[in-house]
């Protein structure tokens, strides 16, 4: 080999190894670039997403549940038998006291009415016609010229003619009446809830036609268990929950107790008027909450800051700029506001993410600084 050829082949074994050592070299910042991408960034948190714990007031009581209904509602029956000829209201719709809402055949009762009409002026008639014989006879037996039996005879017919007369007059009153049943009004101000008949039905006495309710009248109707109904008493305040409402807490007053308790569950009804101004307009709907019998301090923690993993619950607290994720013991839950007591894991100061994401690592850094906040929210520029 000549030593041209020599030279050649060691600047080729030099020049691979430059590239080796470049390409290892890249290797390694690669690996420091992923093992720096791999930790979790700061997070930017703003001042109204920490919540800091305090005690506060616990109502605790009884718990109650029942259905919303109103106090005001009429089953309206029929009161004789006849055949319906128009239904005049529908479900839902509003009625004034008075409204005709189902008109039942009366032609019958017409004619009974018609009758006992004609005989109440034959009765009067009648009871004219004895009265003059009687006052005639006993101007005539003044002047001796009528017997004491003819006297006597008048007058038990005149008696008898008035008991025809008033008779007569009380089956008019019953007529009248039976025909005013035929039309079936609205006893008061309200909406029809239920139609349970149509047109061409036949009533019986006792059938039920209609339902109307006063919206305006709703109240709980709930129920208490028997061992704690001791605490229960008129003028409580009552903080519930009604089913298809459940954005809402309604808050109402014990007005009164039954003294009576269910013979089959045990169970006490207590009546709960509401002390909101927006009511529920629809009645039966379910409802459930707690009567404030007593209040006592305790730490409670916002429902919106718990993260649940089945049966495990914790809070992101946030300590010297890292968040840990704690595990904390719950306890009841105020109606009210919808927080709950916790039991352990917690203290009073501690500072908690108020809703907390799914993403978070445990000792994730955090910036709650302004100048970090107002660097990280977007700026727009004038045109």
């Amino acid at each position: 080999m000549t030593q041209h050829s020599v030279y050649k082949l060691l600047l080729a074994s030099g020049l691979v190894a430059a590239v080796s050592v470049t390409l290892s070299g890249c290797n390694n910042a690669s690996s420091k670039s992923d093992n720096s991408t791999g930790t979790a960034p700061v997070l930017l948190i703003a001042p109204e997403d920490l919540t800091i714990l305090h005690s506060s007031a616990f109502a605790s009581g009884p718990s109650i549940t029942g259905a919303i209904q109103p106090e005001k509602k009429a089953d309206l029956r029929a009161e004789i038998s006849s055949v319906v000829l128009q239904v005049q209201k529908e479900n839902g719709e509003k009625v004034k006291k008075g409204d005709l809402l189902v008109r039942l055949d009366d032609t019958s009762i017409r004619d009974s009415l018609n009758s006992a009409q004609e005989s109440e002026r034959a009765a009067s008639q009648a009871l004219d016609q004895a009265q003059r014989q009687y006052e005639r006879l006993k101007t005539l037996r003044s002047s001796g010229m009528a017997s004491a039996q003819q006297l006597e005879d008048a007058e038990v017919k005149r008696n008898n003619s008035q008991s025809d007369l008033s008779a007569a007059r009380t089956r008019t009153v019953q007529a009248r009446q039976q025909l005013q049943r035929t039309e079936i009004r609205a006893p008061f101000d309200g909406i029809v809830s239920e139609r349970k008949v149509s047109n061409g039905d036949t009533a019986q006495i006792g059938k039920e036609l209609i339902k109307v309710i006063d919206p305006s009248s709703m109240r709980f109707e709930g129920l208490v268990s028997a061992d704690t109904v001791s605490q229960v008493k008129v003028g409580q305040a009552v903080s519930f929950r009604i089913n298809g409402y459940p954005d809402r807490i309604f808050n109402g007053v014990v007005k009164r107790i039954n003294p009576e308790a269910n013979p089959v569950t045990r169970q006490v009804e207590v009546l709960v008027s509401f002390t909101d101004s927006r009511l529920p307009l629809v009645s039966g709907l379910y409802a459930e909450g707690q009567i404030e019998a007593g209040s006592t301090a305790t730490l409670m923690v916002p429902d919106i800051a718990i993260t649940r993993n089945g049966d495990k619950t914790s809070v992101w607290k946030v300590k010297d700029n890292v968040i840990h994720k704690v595990d904390v013991a719950l306890g009841q839950r105020d109606q009210r506001r919808g927080d709950y007591v916790v039991n352990k894991g917690v203290a009073e100061g501690d500072v908690l993410l108020r809703s907390p994401g799914i993403t978070l690592k445990d000792g994730q850094k955090v910036d709650t600084s302004n100048k970090s906040v107002s660097a990280a929210a977007p700026t727009t520029k004038g045109n």
